[in-house]
């Protein structure tokens, strides 16, 4: 239909396409969660777990996220709907732990899950949205600081929306959400501006720095002396206000001093 009016409403169709450019161009909401939530970046070494390159920080609001060691090769998950925190069922976890025959023991002898506790501080791994299911997914990961020595421990998180709502929900809304259980911490807020104020500060010394330099150069004392040309003298004083031709005499006139030349060198100075 849209083909056989085409060349009657030639705007219609322009605009028509101007809409499925912005549509194709709009950010998906798993890329405004990942711009918003900056996935941290996990390594290994003798010691076991560790940051790599530190994301953004969480402070847990709700107890009941269970955990189990790092280096586990698969994560518990722990659901978040209606406001309420649902942990895995003993079910599940004995079943876990009956197929893969027992828990990493880095934290030692027989200690299998980590329970978070309210006020833990985590960081995200992963994100994941699934529109199909209506969920949100975080892979989360925070430091037993109890253990001795400190260990890591992850769990899964997934928020669960009300069927079919993921999908006209704006990525503000799915974040206060995610802020009711993982809420952005205010070390993490603290520390990205003490960066900014840090990058702000060696800007202003820098530029204390190079202003000061300016300054100095311009109080040394510029040295006029018998001989010189009219090129040397303006590249020491500048620019003339004045310049009087007398023929072979010539007098710059500056706002606190005449240079006299004679043959284009410096005869006189008052």
């Amino acid at each position: 239909m849209l083909q056989k009016y085409k060349f009657l409403l030639p705007g219609l169709a322009f605009v028509v396409t101007l809409i499925a450019q912005a549509n194709a161009q709009a950010p998906t909401l798993q890329e405004q969660l990942a711009a918003q939530y900056k996935l941290t970046k996990m390594g290994s070494d003798t010691s076991g777990a560790s940051v790599v390159d530190a994301g953004t920080l969480m402070a847990i609001q709700k107890g009941g996220i269970l955990g189990v060691p790092y280096t586990d090769h698969s994560a518990l998950t722990t659901k978040y709907e209606g406001g309420a925190v649902h942990s895995p069922s003993g079910l599940v976890v004995a079943g876990k732990k009956s197929i893969l025959g027992h828990f990493s023991t880095t934290q030692g002898e027989g200690q299998t899950t980590h329970l978070f506790q309210k006020g833990d501080k985590v960081y995200a791994t992963k994100l994941d949205v699934n529109l199909e299911k209506d969920t949100v997914s975080m892979l989360i990961v925070g430091s037993d600081t109890k253990a001795d020595p400190p260990a890591y421990n992850k769990a899964n998180v997934a928020f669960v929306f009300p069927k079919g709502s993921l999908a006209k929900a704006s990525a503000g809304d799915v974040e206060d959400t995610i802020g009711q259980l993982l809420a952005i911490s205010d070390d993490s807020q603290q520390g990205d501006q003490q960066q900014q104020g840090d990058q702000q500060q060696g800007g202003q010394q820098q530029g204390g720095q190079d202003q000061g330099g300016q300054q100095q150069q311009q109080q040394e004392p510029q040295n006029i002396s018998m001989g010189m040309t009219t090129d040397q003298v303006q590249g020491a004083l500048g620019q003339p206000t004045k310049i009087v031709n007398l023929g072979p005499k010539q007098i710059y006139v500056y706002k606190d001093l005449k240079v006299t030349f004679f043959n284009g060198k410096v005869v006189d100075v008052q």
